[in-house]
């Protein structure tokens, strides 16, 4: 009998999620085929149906809700729309939010696994650089046009995002681990002109004054 439509993108998604929770959770050595379709609620044989390999797998597990339409948000509280028109500070605080810093099985890989990208073939760099670049598009967009170097800000906020989360995630003091969350909250909004609470644009000599102490 044949399978109802659909019914491969459907299979391909559930290994690819129940891949991105083990791999954030334990890294990729430390996670084998079975266990990744046994989470998936499938048999291995099935695993090369969809997947040449745990590598190719893990290139597409990189991919989050920057390049990803399916990508849902599991993030509790946290908010973000892509067509919004403030839609970079949305990013901004939900990137560095405590629901992404405690929700290590969906966290976005560029946080869970970079260390495993540097050790990994081209393909698993390029998937990387990939959803980086998707990242700081979304970020560019989002700027204002009175902005200097649109595509600098962009990316040295999407840095501090991603850097920020790896450094808090590594420490063993939940206050400090909090701090530095908040710390690189304000600078990352400080650095497009976003307020903190409201996520709109400020304008005048404030701007200026943080763009120039980054730079």
């Amino acid at each position: 009998m044949p399978y109802a439509e659909g019914h491969h993108a459907a299979t391909k998604r559930k290994i690819v999620d129940s891949a991105r929770r083990l791999f954030n959770r334990h890294g990729f050595d430390h996670v084998s085929v079975d266990l990744i379709m046994g989470g998936a609620g499938l048999t291995r044989g099935g695993f090369y149906s969809y997947f040449e390999s745990k590598s190719d797998l893990y290139a597409e597990v990189l991919g989050c809700f920057f390049t990803d339409p399916e990508w849902k948000n599991c993030w509790e509280g946290v908010e973000v729309d892509l067509k919004s028109t403030d839609v970079a500070a949305q990013v901004i605080r939900a990137y560095l939010s405590r629901h992404h810093f405690e929700d290590v099985e969906n966290s976005c890989p560029m946080v869970a696994l970079p260390t495993d990208v540097s050790r990994s073939g081209v393909k698993s760099k390029r998937a990387f650089e990939t959803v980086f670049a998707a990242m700081v598009s979304v970020l560019e967009r989002s700027l204002q046009a009175d902005v200097r170097d649109p595509h600098t800000v962009a990316q040295a906020t999407a840095a501090l995002c991603v850097g920020g989360m790896v450094v808090a995630r590594a420490m063993e003091n939940r206050a400090s681990a909090d701090l530095l969350r908040d710390a690189c909250m304000a600078a990352a909004l400080g650095l497009g002109g976003w307020d903190r609470e409201a996520g709109s644009p400020r304008k005048g000599r404030k701007r200026t004054e943080t763009l120039a102490r980054v730079r």
